[in-house]
């Protein structure tokens, strides 16, 4: 969508083909493509990403930081290093890459920052504790940088999502002990929820962007969803929770992982 706006891309990613293959339709879209192996949550790497975007390119206009994963499992069932380990892509991987690129941000007569949280980075659903411990803080982060820049040349979006059909829940990471038909529940009760395709994401953000608006909502999820927070400030998840039957969706998948694991035969995987 970007390449057809006419930009040039530095495109980074930890995944080499999935890389490839989004810079081979960026450039079918006539853009100018480097690409960069970068994992955002190592900040050498991604200062280095920085340095070369700027190498190749000459300049920074724009800078996406949409990297982020996912993991299921209430706050007792997570560990300390479950939590490090998103946080390092959702949360640092953001902050790393405004530290890196904002100095030669600044050097242009108009920049953008475009930071992707989630509509989980407003509300707060049961078995979400990392995720939304992760969306918060790039929220919080966004709109505390976005006042300090104010007056200056480099605007800040920060992007809050509903439910995108991109592979996310597909490969997000569960507890050793959660079967494989349990992780298909999740996988697919995701899919029912995410409506939106992510050429209509990437329209929406696209958009916010072109307007400078300091606050993308994308989906009408997205909408209903913080109206209802704007609302029920304190106990939105009442509502939400009779909305989407969150409760009982637990209970189901809680029940079937109890049976799943009772027809596992000692020494099954």
């Amino acid at each position: 969508r970007w390449a057809r706006e006419g930009a040039a891309l530095a495109l980074a990613d930890r995944q080499a083909n999935e890389l490839a293959e989004t810079a081979t339709q960026a450039r079918a879209a006539g853009a100018t493509v480097s690409t960069h192996a970068v994992d955002v949550s190592d900040r050498t790497q991604v200062a280095q990403w920085a340095a070369d975007a700027v190498a190749v390119h000459g300049r920074v206009t724009h800078l996406v930081n949409n990297a982020g994963v996912a993991i299921h499992g209430d706050f007792d069932e997570l560990t300390i290093e479950e939590f490090e380990w998103l946080l390092g892509i959702n949360f640092w991987g953001v902050l790393y890459g405004m530290k890196a690129f904002l100095p030669t941000l600044r050097l242009e007569p108009a920049a953008h920052i475009v930071n992707v949280s989630s509509i989980f980075g407003i509300v707060a659903p049961a078995g979400q504790s990392a995720y939304v411990t992760s969306k918060f803080a790039v929220r919080g982060l966004s709109e505390a940088v976005r006042h300090e820049l104010a007056g200056t040349q480099v605007r800040l979006s920060v992007v809050h999502p509903g439910g995108v059909r991109t592979n996310i829940a597909s490969g997000a990471r569960y507890k050793d002990d959660i079967p494989p038909g349990a992780r298909q529940a999740l996988a697919d009760r995701f899919a029912q929820l995410a409506r939106l395709t992510p050429e209509q994401a990437a329209e929406r953000i696209t958009r916010g962007v072109l307007r400078n608006s300091p606050r993308i909502m994308v989906g009408n999820d997205a909408r209903l969803i913080d109206f209802v927070q704007r609302l029920f400030p304190a106990t939105y998840w009442n509502a939400m929770d009779r909305m989407l039957d969150t409760a009982k969706h637990r209970r189901a998948f809680a029940a079937l992982v109890a049976a799943e694991r009772a027809g596992q035969q000692p020494g099954d995987a």
